[in-house]
């Protein structure tokens, strides 16, 4: 008798479920239906006996954000700019514009209050959601900064100070991509080259076709340094490097590095969270840092900065020293000085807009991919040219050649185009100058890197595809551009 009940009462709980699904209008009595599940599921464990057609129900797609309310949470941008270059500065919803007025206008109407009671938990709570993001071990290894140029300071300052106090010896080197930042590889001249340590630099050829490429050039350099006698005491590898854009293969490398001896490895993430998968126990470096306000819809600046629990991290110091020096550099990061903290404490709610969007943030990163796959793919078939990389080397962001036609012949020429598309069509995208090889026949020496975040329409490349159109068709080259 009491299993007929319960099936029973199994049929009529399915039949209330169909009926939720199919009709609208049941959806004024959803907090009831949360009730009785909820209900269901702790008086009937083995309700996954029933058949799962009687119960299997998709989630509305009223339940996820909109195309149309993407563009409202956006409406701030420029209206008449295609903005196809999200990689350089992000973008910031305006629920958390909103969140971050807040945070401002309480630190201003009492900041005395807000240093003592409520700085140090919000930058905790920020810390322990990108160590459940990233997949660390445990939220001490996290640190919150302004940028991961700090980052890259803070870890390339540790080194200079091994090569000053002896740990290095002069001569001792570090090992970087040949397409690493500019900001980094200059900060490698301020701390390293100046301390002492020389640069082993990792080349290969762009467009690059496959991961092999880059794991086999960045194993002969290895080994040449290591055959002129030097210890390599840090390499420094990009997870998505800038310009040119792709992904680097980094848990390869990281492997690499470990199996070679090399003392420590730091991912430059800039790129990574929001972008790519980012996972601190797969990828296994020593250090990684990313930025929030690139492709994690934070307002600038904010970024962390990663250090595995199992490395020597009790030398790692923010640069500005402030009076929690020597307490660890997460507790030193959180106070550098009165300024603007309210960027780092504004995660949560960008945590609360992400989660608007179906699966997520790993549901952003495969609509961005896709979407900036199919974009790249119609420029590149609308001008005759290539992809600077395989489709599954990009993430968010991908090279797409440019008719050789324009007279792209120096970085100086880049800039000069940017600035002519920015101010005469209204797009705004990156280029980047590739210097051709000998014997090359009308190489394609102009690439644009094309971003595609939530709230890209494909009227944007559109625009972008028609404006090349029009440069090419009046025979248009950069030479007519003034300085």
């Amino acid at each position: 008798m009491p299993r007929q009940r319960t099936m029973s009462y199994h049929r009529r709980f399915s039949l209330f479920l169909l009926l939720q699904h199919q009709k609208p209008q049941f959806l004024k009595f959803k907090p009831l239906f949360q009730l009785l599940l909820a209900y269901y599921h702790d008086h009937y464990p083995n309700h996954n006996a029933v058949p799962k057609s009687h119960i299997h129900i998709k989630p509305s797609l009223s339940s996820f954000i909109t195309d149309s309310k993407i563009q409202s949470e956006f409406a701030h941008h420029d209206p008449g700019v295609a903005r196809i270059n999200n990689g350089s500065f992000g973008c910031c919803p305006a629920p958390v514009i909103t969140a971050l007025q807040q945070w401002q206008l309480k630190y201003l109407r009492q900041p005395d209050h807000f240093y003592y009671n409520e700085l140090r938990q919000g930058i905790l709570k920020t810390r322990t959601i990108i160590k459940d993001l990233v997949n660390a071990y445990d939220v001490d290894e996290i640190s919150v900064l302004d940028n991961t140029t700090t980052a890259v300071a803070i870890v390339l300052q540790k080194t200079a100070w091994a090569f000053s106090e002896g740990t290095y010896n002069k001569g001792d080197a570090i090992i970087v991509l040949q397409y690493g930042y500019g900001a980094v590889r200059n900060s490698i001249k301020a701390y390293v080259s100046r301390a002492g340590g020389d640069v082993i630099e990792v080349h290969f050829k762009f467009p690059v076709s496959s991961n092999n490429e880059i794991i086999s050039a960045f194993r002969k350099a290895l080994k040449e340094g290591k055959t002129n006698g030097k210890n390599i005491r840090l390499a420094v590898i990009d997870h998505v490097t800038s310009m040119p854009s792709f992904v680097i293969p980094v848990k390869e490398l990281v492997k690499t590095c470990r199996e070679e001896g090399v003392d420590q490895v730091f991912v430059d993430g800039a790129h990574g969270i929001g972008c790519i998968d980012v996972d601190m126990k797969e990828i296994g470096a020593d250090f990684y840092t990313s930025n929030l306000h690139k492709w994690f819809f934070s307002p600038p600046a904010v970024a962390f900065l990663y250090c595995r629990k199992l490395s020597k991290c009790s030398d790692l110091h923010h640069p500005i020293v402030s009076h929690d020096y020597g307490n660890g550099l997460a507790i030193e990061s959180a106070w550098v000085g009165t300024r603007d903290y309210s960027p780092l404490l504004v995660v949560p709610s960008v945590l609360e807009f992400i989660s608007r969007f179906e699966k997520g943030i790993h549901g952003i990163m495969e609509r961005n991919h896709e979407a900036v796959v199919e974009m790249g793919k119609m420029l590149a078939k609308a001008w005759g040219t290539n992809l600077g990389s395989p489709p599954e080397m990009c993430a968010a962001m991908i090279m797409v050649g440019l008719p050789s036609c324009l007279g792209i012949s120096s970085e100086n020429d880049c800039v000069k185009l940017r600035t002519h598309l920015r101010e005469s069509f209204g797009v705004e995208v990156h280029i980047y100058y590739r210097t051709p090889e000998d014997g090359e026949v009308e190489p394609i020496t102009g690439y644009a890197r094309i971003s595609h975040q939530v709230y890209n329409k494909i009227d944007d490349y559109l625009k972008f595809r028609n404006a090349i159109n029009q440069l090419v068709g009046n025979g248009f080259t950069c030479t007519s551009l003034l300085d």
